[in-house]
């Protein structure tokens, strides 16, 4: 995946406005001031009484208000959670969450780019505020712990649960080799993104395979990558989380490419990365979340992408197991 700089916009068609908001002041006779400032900021009308653009952005640490940016690392190639359409721009469930929440937050959500591993380290570093990037919340990951060896490798991070998805494993269209469960993959080539549950699954199961057929695993730095190989015939299998395998099933080759084996396995909650250094961050985050679940607006985008399944009820903090 290659490096760079894109705002998160709704989906399919062209980028979301943010909020814009004139605040006016009437004065004698037909006289009209028109307010041009920062239109995250708090104004008053003629009645005196506060008018807030944004419901929740008092709830924002100061410095993020202040900038009126979030800046969040994300693996813009993971359609259709994230991933750029023909014209470039960047569409998917998580932008469309992320738009939302930045109407109740008063603030854009600057995205930048990056391969999946490196979005918590990017995020330990002060490089992103958060990283939102269909990241499964696990006991690990708040710990700082590699998913692989089981190491400390730095701090840990909090999430907010916004998405629960389970991992699927696909073939060629009409070559499954019996492949319907992890298991049959010993001996058997699968490709993987890096740094992905799929990716920690594959290793698991490999080790477990007996008679020497361990899984000869291929890892890549995002998923089109995996994709493509498999496509091309160097390898037996993909796996990657349920609806990103589905997306690709419905439309890699018009349908003509990928069939689905088997069901999805280990569900788990997506969850939205901020350091625990910055709690208040965390829960307006959480807030902003709920807001959207209370108004409908959440429902809607779930729809749209056709993920119902996915849904949640309510934002959590640290749902992971």
């Amino acid at each position: 995946m290659t490096a760079g700089t894109t705002c998160r916009t709704t989906a399919a068609k062209s980028a979301k406005s943010r909020i814009v908001a004139v605040g006016a002041i009437a004065v004698a006779g037909s006289l009209l001031l028109t307010g041009c400032g920062d239109q995250r900021d708090n104004k008053k009308g003629d009645s005196g009484k506060k008018v807030v653009d944004a419901p929740l952005s008092d709830m924002l640490p100061a410095n993020v208000r202040n900038k009126g940016v979030i800046k969040v690392g994300s693996d813009i190639a993971y359609p259709p959670v994230e991933f750029k359409d023909k014209n470039g721009e960047t569409v998917g469930i998580d932008p469309d969450i992320a738009d939302a929440m930045g109407k109740q937050l008063g603030v854009d959500f600057q995205f930048d780019n990056g391969t999946f591993d490196t979005l918590l380290g990017g995020l330990r570093s002060k490089r992103y505020d958060i990283a939102m990037s269909a990241m499964t919340d696990t006991k690990n990951r708040q710990e700082g712990i590699d998913e692989e060896t089981g190491k400390k490798v730095g701090k840990g991070v909090d999430f907010v649960d916004y998405f629960t998805a389970g991992v699927s494993i696909y073939t060629k269209k009409g070559e499954d080799q019996g492949i319907t469960t992890w298991s049959d993959l010993c001996g058997k080539k699968i490709v993987v993104q890096r740094g992905t549950v799929s990716h920690d699954m594959a290793k698991t199961e490999s080790k477990k395979c007996k008679g020497g057929k361990k899984i000869a695993i291929e890892s890549f730095d995002n998923d089109q990558q995996a994709q493509t190989r498999l496509r091309s015939g160097g390898a037996d299998a993909g796996s990657s989380d349920f609806p990103v395998a589905a997306y690709a099933v419905k439309t890699s080759g018009g349908g003509k490419d990928f069939q689905l084996v088997g069901e999805q396995v280990e569900a788990a909650p997506y969850g939205i990365a901020i350091s625990k250094d910055n709690p208040k961050l965390r829960d307006a985050i959480k807030a902003a979340l709920n807001a959207i679940i209370a108004n409908g607006q959440y429902e809607k985008i779930i729809k749209e992408w056709g993920v119902e399944a996915g849904a949640v009820k309510e934002a959590k903090v640290n749902g992971g197991k």
